[in-house]
């Protein structure tokens, strides 16, 4: 097992620039499948879940050419349908959360498709329900195999249908669509997600041919097509990395420039760290985050103590909140963290607390910060990395602490975060990896 070994308290400074999406990656990369023809797929992040994902592909036979560090071209013409049927499938979809997306395509391509129990991170309860509910108003027939934790989906014809999704799930809804596009008919989909994740794909679904309308919306329409082909497709910069780097600047008090984070997709991000206190401006399509010596969060109107909540897009998407949290231990004034999405995504805070950070767990979904003010500086010490965003705010907080912290586990953050101890390095971080 690795572990990172930091020495905090320094500041930082320099340019820093964000890999590509690793949500958007999962499912572009898996919208190949709905081809014979070639793709070209450019600013795709060189981390553990996508790398696992494209070997999986390969596995099964999609032709992959490797261009440059992150553009890749795929062509999946000739599929190895008793592929899915082996051990060594059932194996590596079980290790990778992001293997439920080659379902869609596989069941609007092929009528059929296989999909272990699928892994990933360990933070509550992340149901499979929406996906497999829309497959079946789609005309799909599935079976679960609980002693192998094995799932089979059928579907001798799809047939477009009207649905109200029971959440507004990103992954549920880039699944229906990508089954959708194919099949015979009319899909409305009601209460679909609507992230710029889920914009990229339609976006790459229409330059493949596919006719989606509602883009942006929650309501998407999509009129079925015989035949998808080829096309090129360049994936947006990772906004949950853009915003770590915004919390690490005003963790360490430095000045920091994130590069072309294109700016107009980001959402209402900016606008939560600035109601932490934290000063940032736009540059042309960069973010710019000057030296801070204190930041304060804001009060609502009232006076009453802030509440960030997390909720779907376009609120603040829940792996910034893990973030935010630890960017509220060192402000002036209070705030209560809202994890309404996943009941185990908070509970890394014992690790700040053993820092020296004031935090009151109230529940699995509640934390209340009571932020030091840099009055008192938080201190390194050994500790875990739980999931991929807590392991990166418990690197934020080793990074602005006093003295040695040693991260173990840190297979998580790879599995989310491009070469990071190097990019650290770059702008003057002491890390590194043993």
């Amino acid at each position: 097992m690795q572990s990172f070994e930091i020495i905090g308290g320094k500041k930082l400074k320099g340019e820093i620039t964000p890999q590509g999406a690793k949500n958007e990656a999962l499912q572009i990369i898996s919208a190949v499948l709905l081809t014979d023809q070639v793709v070209r797929i450019s600013n795709i992040p060189d981390i553990v879940d996508v790398n696992k994902l494209i070997d999986l592909l390969q596995d099964m036979g999609v032709k992959v050419v490797r261009e440059s560090k992150d553009t890749y071209t795929f062509q999946a013409d000739q599929i190895d349908q008793e592929y899915f049927k082996g051990e060594v499938f059932k194996q590596k979809g079980s290790s990778l959360r992001g293997s439920v997306m080659i379902v869609g395509p596989l069941l609007a391509r092929f009528k059929r498709a296989f999909i272990p129990r699928p892994g990933g991170d360990k933070i509550g309860r992340r149901r499979l329900d929406t996906h497999f509910l829309g497959f079946e108003k789609l005309g799909a027939k599935f079976s679960y195999d609980q002693k192998d934790s094995f799932f089979s989906v059928d579907a001798t014809e799809l047939k477009g249908a009207y649905m109200l999704l029971d959440e507004a799930s990103v992954t549920g809804t880039a699944n229906i669509l990508m089954a959708a596009v194919l099949s015979k008919g009319t899909t409305t989909i009601y209460n679909a997600a609507c992230e710029p994740y889920i914009q990229q794909l339609c976006k790459m679904l229409n330059a493949m041919g596919a006719k989606i309308t509602g883009l942006g919306s929650n309501l998407l329409n999509i009129e079925g097509v015989e035949k998808l082909g080829g096309c090129e497709h360049r994936m947006l910069p990772d906004m949950i990395e853009i915003g770590s780097f915004i919390g690490l600047a005003a963790m360490t008090q430095s000045e920091i420039t994130i590069k072309n984070v294109q700016y107009d997709e980001l959402g209402m991000i900016p606008e939560v760290f600035k109601k932490l206190g934290i000063k940032l401006e736009r540059r042309g399509d960069d973010i710019f985050i000057p030296s801070q010596d204190i930041y304060e969060i804001e009060t609502f109107i009232d006076g009453s103590i802030l509440t960030i909540a997390d909720s779907p897009w376009p609120g603040f998407t829940p792996d910034l909140l893990s973030i935010v949290l630890v960017v509220a231990t060192q402000a002036k004034g209070s705030v209560l963290i809202h994890q309404k999405m996943f009941e185990s995504r908070l509970f890394f805070v014992d690790k700040l607390i053993d820092m020296g950070a004031q935090i009151i767990l109230c529940d699995p979904h509640r934390a209340n910060i009571i932020g030091l003010g840099r009055k008192t500086q938080l201190r390194g010490i050994a500790m875990t990395s739980p999931d991929i965003r807590a392991g990166v705010s418990l690197l934020i907080a080793a990074l602005s602490a006093e003295g040695k912290s040693v991260i173990s586990n840190i297979e998580q953050i790879d599995r989310g975060y491009q070469d990071i101890e190097a990019r650290l390095i770059a702008i003057g971080a002491d890390i590194k990896r043993v």
